[in-house]
């Protein structure tokens, strides 16, 4: 596929065109459309730089055996790729691939998990002037050995690898960013022209531009982006944002630790308590940073998915202030007044943790219930069963009750906790109504009406009760009460349809039971049956009332199968043949010989 691609980006013109190109001829490289096309299909699509690494390893070697352009046997010698070497498009593939190579080599110490250190971010910087010194040089000869378009490609992929360089080295900002308009400017023009995919992937590397550029602005100064706004920048995907994602992050958490500075207490239910180590402050400032996109003004418009996203990081800032807080009490020694402090710090810490706990899990039930009763699509999305939401409400009420002991574990309880710990018991009241309200469901799907109906009362009496204490309750939550009016007629006219169903199906159970009855017998096309009806005399399972059993009840296989039986014994006499027996012919009669007879005897 990779083959096909790059033949279908290489072209080379006319050489009938004029006389010039006889005897020079330009060729021709789509140069985005060919490295877009290598790097999703050998690891960047998941951000595997190890992987295209190795890939461009690979097709160099192809293309260094191909051209036969080695560098000697056994001692390395340098071959130079110069102006006059250039005599097909390959050897500009092998300038490209060398320049890539170098690139995704940096990108690669990049994502180390712990960042890199200061030599491997030395090396970093070097395998990116390796790379600009390959990119230029590729610019150089597309000048003089390519058309008008490959060369333009190939100064805006040089400026490109300028402004990567500059942008890792933290200098030289004016620089960097007129070499990243210049790119953009570049294919901002070639995004006019040529077919649609060109067009497409013209305009995707322009949108990946764009934070590079922005964030080149703000280190300048001529732009006054806050935090929040780098973080969205932030958000774009593709490879030639990835630098920028990891440069973004150091930034901010040199910024969290120069705000953390001030964060000396943590606030939760009117208590107090004291911050001393510096990366228990990150982690709860950068915690408390992401909930501002989940609790912010513009919550509302952020996707369900980049919102579990969030969660997610939220959740991890959380437990790595509570393993700092960990780490701490272990050596706090015998200072008493410490050790409260540290420990009423990590049960608010655990507290909110629980509280985000139990939001994520509801918006992973309002997820559950839109795609409740969506059928499925051309996509062929997934389906929530209720049974799905049953387990989903189970975590919920046992998050809910984990919170709920946590809060109630200490000694002196002020109000607010008391007052915290009753909000957790009413939630738990709503849970339960609702787990109750989609269990009923999942017993009417299976057709057990009797079960359903008693489920849906149960459901409909605990959600007038939830109801009525929610409305007692100083601080009521209206969406909380709006849900739980909903429930509660919900539960009402499913308990009707379902008595009423039941009804129907009681009435015509008879015939039903007779039109079963009939089909049973005991041959049928049906040749799969698991036992039959003369193998579970001692079961009590109906095999004919059940709406829910599918294949027809058979009494007995017929033609019945062949049984062994029993048969009379076989008696071998073994002394007939060691007895001797008297002679008796004496005994025996003798013929009487006439007088032919005897002449001829």
């Amino acid at each position: 596929m990779a083959k096909v691609n790059e033949a279908a980006a290489m072209e080379i013109d006319d050489p009938n065109a004029n006389i010039s190109d006889q005897i020079n001829p330009k060729f021709s490289i789509n140069v985005l459309q060919l490295l877009k096309s290598a790097q999703m299909q050998h690891g960047l699509r998941h951000g595997d730089y190890t992987r295209y690494r190795r890939y461009c390893t690979a097709r160099l070697r192809r293309l260094y055996k191909s051209l036969k352009f080695t560098h000697g046997r056994g001692k390395y010698t340098r071959k130079a790729i110069s102006e006059s070497t250039v005599t097909e498009v390959r050897f500009l593939h092998v300038v490209l691939y060398m320049a890539e190579r170098a690139w995704s080599h940096a990108m690669e110490k990049r994502q180390l998990p712990d960042g890199p250190n200061a030599r491997q971010r030395i090396y970093l910087i070097g395998r990116l002037r390796k790379a600009v010194k390959w990119a230029d040089l590729f610019s150089h000869l597309c000048s003089v050995k390519g058309d008008s378009r490959t060369s333009l490609e190939a100064e805006a992929y040089a400026s490109y690898m300028k402004g990567n360089l500059l942008f890792e080295q933290d200098r030289n900002w004016d620089t960097a960013l007129r070499n990243f308009k210049s790119a953009r400017s570049v294919y901002e023009e070639l995004g006019k022209y040529g077919d649609v995919e060109n067009q497409v992937l013209c305009r995707e590397r322009v949108e990946e531009l764009e934070p590079s550029i922005r964030y080149c602005l703000h280190k300048i100064g001529g732009s006054n982006l806050q935090a929040s706004e780098l973080l969205q920048i932030g958000e774009m995907e593709g490879p030639a944002s990835d630098l920028f994602k990891s440069k973004l992050e150091a930034v901010m958490a040199e910024a969290r630790s120069q705000q953390a500075a001030s964060l000396t207490e943590f606030h939760w239910l009117g208590n107090r308590f004291p911050i001393t180590n510096a990366k228990t402050r990150v982690a709860i400032l950068k915690a408390q940073e992401l909930e501002k996109d989940l609790h912010g003004p513009s919550a509302d418009s952020v996707s369900a998915e980049k919102r579990l996203v969030t969660f997610d990081k939220v959740f991890a800032a959380y437990h790595e202030a509570r393993s700092c807080i960990r780490s701490d009490l272990a050596s706090a020694g015998s200072a008493e007044n410490v050790k409260d402090d540290l420990n009423g710090l990590d049960k608010a810490v655990s507290a909110v943790l629980g509280q985000r706990t139990i939001e994520r899990n509801q918006l992973l039930v309002s997820i559950a219930k839109s795609k409740l009763t969506r059928r499925r699509d051309d996509k062929n999305e997934k389906v929530t069963k209720p049974e799905e939401l049953v387990r989903l409400y189970d975590l919920l009420l046992q998050n809910t009750a984990d919170l709920s002991d946590l809060v109630s574990s200490g000694r002196d309880r002020k109000p607010e906790e008391v007052t915290f710990a009753e909000e957790c018991e009413l939630k738990s009241l709503a849970f339960r109504a609702e787990r109750c309200f989609y269990l009923a469901r999942s017993y009417s799907l299976a057709g057990k009406r009797s079960e359903a109906y008693a489920l849906y009362c149960r459901a409909c009496s605990l959600a007038e009760n939830a109801l009525q204490k929610f409305q007692a309750h100083t601080k009521t939550d209206q969406v909380m009460i709006k849900e739980l009016k909903t429930l509660y007629d919900e539960c009402r006219s499913y308990s009707c349809i379902e008595h009423a169903t039941g009804i129907i199906e009681e009435v015509k159970a008879p015939e039903n039971l007779s039109k079963k009855i009939s089909t049973i017998s005991l041959t049928g096309a049906d040749k799969k049956v698991e036992k039959y009806l003369l193998e579970k005399l001692d079961l009590y399972e109906p095999a004919i009332s059940e709406s829910n059993v599918k294949a027809v009840p058979r009494i007995e296989p017929f033609p019945p199968a062949f049984q062994s039986i029993p048969r009379n014994p076989i008696v071998l006499d073994l002394a007939y043949n060691a007895i001797d027996f008297p002679s008796i012919e004496n005994r025996m009669k003798k013929d009487k010989k006439g007088f032919i007879s005897r002449l001829w005897g």
